[in-house]
């Protein structure tokens, strides 16, 4: 779980794909890490995610930090799980579940967007939290956060441009969460997957400079 903590701080932004199936999951994940993007988050409100993570944990190997996203119940945990997940993240705080996702032994990210509901999540257990939505608070809802929480690690994801990464993480952002607008919900054809390739590496490209800052 440690481990996992400190690479996704490595990897400083964690690509969230919602797909129309488990092919164009899997077909999408392989294009962010041609890219050059390691932390992908397949989410569970695309139809067949297990086998997506399954396959694309076959298929990517160690060249993917992969997270299994939107998961709601303790049956999509284990599955989660068994498929190759190395983080389990869920869209809310709910006791039961987190108690689930930190008893598998893979990093938990509960989502959590009040104050209350970030000691909460803490004091059952977890190492780190998903800030959502993001973008309902901004930057200065996670900023008034570390006051009470200085110490707290958090992914903020939901709405977040690619060309924000930056200013979160500077803000204090353990790593960040981008989505839709970066991965599309299906690849078309060979034009489509290398634009989404470009778009990877123009990320990369950008966390780069932004850390030479």
């Amino acid at each position: 779980m440690a481990d996992v903590l400190q690479r996704l701080r490595k990897a400083r932004v964690v690509i969230v794909v919602r797909a129309d199936d488990a092919s164009n999951a899997v077909a999408i994940a392989e294009a962010l890490v041609d890219g050059g993007l390691v932390a992908v988050e397949l989410t569970y409100t695309t139809p067949g995610a297990g086998a997506a993570i399954e396959k694309a944990r076959s298929r990517l190997d160690d060249r993917i930090l992969l997270g299994a996203g939107t998961l709601t119940t303790p049956e999509q945990v284990g599955e989660a799980v068994a498929a190759g997940a190395d983080f389990l993240v869920s869209p809310h705080l709910n006791r039961g579940l987190l108690n689930t996702m930190l008893e598998s032994g893979r990093l938990a990210l509960p989502g959590v967007l009040t104050p209350s509901e970030v000691a909460a999540a803490f004091a059952d257990g977890a190492e780190a939290v998903k800030l959502f939505p993001a973008s309902s608070g901004g930057i200065a809802h996670l900023q008034a956060l570390f006051g009470p929480f200085p110490e707290i690690k958090v992914v903020p994801t939901g709405g977040i441009a690619p060309e924000d990464v930056g200013a979160w993480l500077e803000a204090g952002a353990w790593a960040v969460g981008v989505g839709g607008k970066l991965a599309p919900r299906r690849l078309e054809n060979d034009e489509s997957r290398s634009e989404l390739v470009k778009r990877s590496r123009s990320l990369c490209a950008q966390l780069r400079q932004d850390s030479t800052r």
